[in-house]
């Protein structure tokens, strides 16, 4: 998709609207896993999760390119959404975000917050999604889809960051929702000429990918019911998928209960937070913690984005922790 010096151009603008996020090994974690760990900190962007540095080299390129455009408009459940607001407002352009009904009302407080023009359309992702298509259509907006080769440069930059300063990481574990993330990681390891082993990590109540790894081809699922909804996909992107199916040796699928586990041992032993997609990789690293012993691994947090609800729910699922917190109300 790009070569190594098209993606130091993309990190140098990247880097002129944030500072690299820092990549820390945790001494707890290090113990719950009983492996060397390092967690890639992408819940320290400006927006609190990795997308923002896709929506700049986006917004950046069309700028300089066709600076005529009369606003970009996409679809999200929040944090692509909140990428395109923050680099729309840097640059100067327009944007209409649309976002499935009962999305995260924090998600979409932010996108507002960010200048977005908010539309609420539908019961899932890819109802918003098909509305957002004709709406574009229709006002002569620049569609920006959920995968890019921009995107995925921009969001490559994080992968390029954490590759360079630990090489060394035998196994990586990273969420998969649209794909770029993943895609950016695989890119970064084959353009710097390492061996990491790269695995994706998705919901069983959002499979996709999983199933369309397994069968070689796109598979579409019904429903995208996980509470971690930055992995909520129903329908995933063909090139994303060629991508992953050549540069991943497997996904795992991980439950709404271990990605709970995770976001709270998040909490217990970092004092980071974490959404659900962002704990899915510390969640499929537990899966496996028996094959990872004496081995470096990489955890991307992609997110801290959760909703204050939905992580005191998670947090305070065991019975004594919420009976000892409701005592101090």
């Amino acid at each position: 998709m790009f070569d190594l010096g098209q993606l130091e151009r993309a990190h140098q603008v990247v880097g002129a609207a944030m500072p690299p996020t820092p990549a820390h090994a945790w001494p707890l974690l290090a113990q719950r896993l009983g492996a060397d760990v390092v967690v890639k900190h992408e819940n320290h962007t400006p927006i609190g999760a990795f997308k923002v540095r896709g929506g700049l080299v986006y917004v950046e390129r069309l700028q300089r390119e066709r600076p005529q455009t009369p606003g970009i408009i996409s679809a999200t459940r929040g944090n692509h959404g909140q990428s395109l607001a923050f680099s729309a407002r840097r640059y100067g352009v327009p944007v209409t975000i649309y976002v499935p009904r009962g999305n995260s009302v924090e998600k979409n407080q932010s996108m507002r917050a960010l200048g977005a023009n908010l539309v609420e359309h539908g019961e899932d992702f890819q109802s918003a999604r098909e509305e957002c298509e004709r709406h574009a259509e229709r006002e002569g907006l620049e569609l920006v889809p959920s995968f890019h080769r921009d995107l995925v440069m921009g969001v490559t930059t994080y992968a390029l960051e954490l590759l360079r300063a630990a090489p060394d990481i035998d196994i990586l574990y990273v969420p998969i929702g649209q794909g770029s993330g993943i895609c950016g990681c695989i890119l970064a390891r084959d353009l710097l000429g390492l061996k990491t082993e790269i695995v994706g990590v998705q919901s069983t109540e959002a499979p996709s990918y999983a199933l369309s790894y397994a069968a070689g081809t796109v598979v579409k699922t019904n429903s995208s019911n996980t509470l971690a909804d930055g992995m909520a996909t129903r329908v995933p992107d063909p090139e994303a998928l060629a991508i992953i199916r050549k540069g991943a040796s497997r996904i795992v699928q991980v439950t709404d209960d271990e990605i709970a586990d995770a976001v709270r041992a998040y909490w217990t032993d970092t004092h980071n937070l974490a959404e659900g997609a962002g704990a899915a990789a510390l969640a499929a690293a537990l899966q496996d913690k028996a094959k990872l012993r004496g081995k470096r691994v990489g955890l991307i947090l992609s997110g801290g984005n959760i909703d204050f609800d939905l992580f005191w729910k998670w947090i305070a699922r065991n019975e004594n922790v919420t009976a000892a917190a409701t005592a101090l109300v």
